[in-house]
């Protein structure tokens, strides 16, 4: 998954990328919110969105912010998978940011647990460290699947492929046995 997203990085950091983002305002003093500002993303605070959300309207993609320090208790008791189970109704591109700056039995435990509800499931979980992943992994995921930049990416890999045949000894025996 590291790979796709530094390709996915790579093949979108051609010009600086400005889009509208939808914030919980649960988010409006954090330190993700005060970066996407300063990089001058057009931030719309919303109380109706779930607590923790991060929402791009042009690529259609939504992402919550969960922090395993906040829950208390096991995780069905916290209401976590309730939430994360109508957030993942709600949006159709959702993904799960996972704060993990370091991975312990109870980071472990909870991963553990939405991974098994969820397998299966149009929900997309990201482990993070830290704000500069999260902030990364976020703008190169929104900038990707936005509409021009995503039919980009889309030529660039059929290139690619087009090379790697081309010029696979696989496909060359394979077009000498025809």
């Amino acid at each position: 998954m590291l790979l796709f997203l530094e390709f996915l990085a790579m093949a979108t950091q051609e010009n600086a990328w400005k889009t509208t983002i939808i914030v919980s305002t649960s988010l409006q003093q954090h330190d993700l919110s005060q970066k996407l500002i300063s990089q001058q993303h057009r931030i719309r605070f919303s109380h109706s969105i779930e607590a923790g959300a991060f929402i791009f309207p042009l690529s259609g993609t939504a992402f919550l912010l969960i922090d395993p320090a906040d829950i208390s208790g096991s995780i069905e008791d916290s209401g976590l998978i309730e939430t994360i189970k109508s957030f993942a109704q709600v949006h159709r591109n959702s993904f799960l940011l996972l704060i993990t700056p370091f991975i312990g039995k109870k980071e472990i435990e909870i991963l553990s647990a939405i991974q098994h509800r969820f397998f299966g499931s149009k929900l997309k979980i990201l482990p993070v460290r830290n704000n500069g992943d999260i902030l990364t992994g976020m703008l190169t995921i929104a900038k990707a699947t936005c509409k021009p930049y995503a039919g980009i990416i889309y030529n660039r890999m059929s290139l690619a492929r087009a090379h790697i045949v081309e010029s696979s000894p696989v496909w060359e025996m394979l077009r000498d046995m025809l």
